[in-house]
């Protein structure tokens, strides 16, 4: 029996899936990672929102695609959506369960979802290593 490769490396933890996104943001320096965790609201769009900001449109548009390419490599999965490429000053990477939002730092602070889902499971990641604040 031949098996899919995808369905083989797809990960069955969201928070495999979170690791290789926030893995994908610290390889071209991300700034300041956060883990929006809105599981637990009535009717939320997703499970978590992983928000950052870089500080150029170059460098939000190399997030993003540091963040496709990282976990396309591991999981073989790809965003089921994704929006801001034009402008590259928000992207949106959407793999349901976990929504990525790279910002500049002007529309981070203008938009500030972290205060907007303030109810929400709030985690920082360290800038310096790989676990949660």
């Amino acid at each position: 029996m031949i098996k899919n490769k995808i369905s083989e490396t797809k990960p069955h933890d969201k928070n495999v899936l979170i690791n290789y996104i926030v893995a994908g943001i610290r390889e071209i320096k991300g700034l300041d990672i956060v883990d929006v965790n809105i599981s637990s609201i009535k009717n939320a769009i997703c499970d978590n929102f992983i928000i950052c900001h870089g500080t150029s449109r170059k460098h939000v548009d190399a997030i993003a695609d540091s963040v496709e390419q990282m976990v396309w490599k591991k999981t073989g999965e790809k965003p089921w959506h994704k929006e801001g490429f034009q402008n590259a000053e928000w992207v949106l990477l959407d793999y349901v369960d976990v929504v990525v939002h790279i910002f500049n730092d002007a529309n981070r602070k203008f938009y500030n979802l972290e205060g907007l889902w303030a109810d929400a499971t709030i985690n920082h990641f360290d800038p310096l290593t790989e676990s949660k604040q």
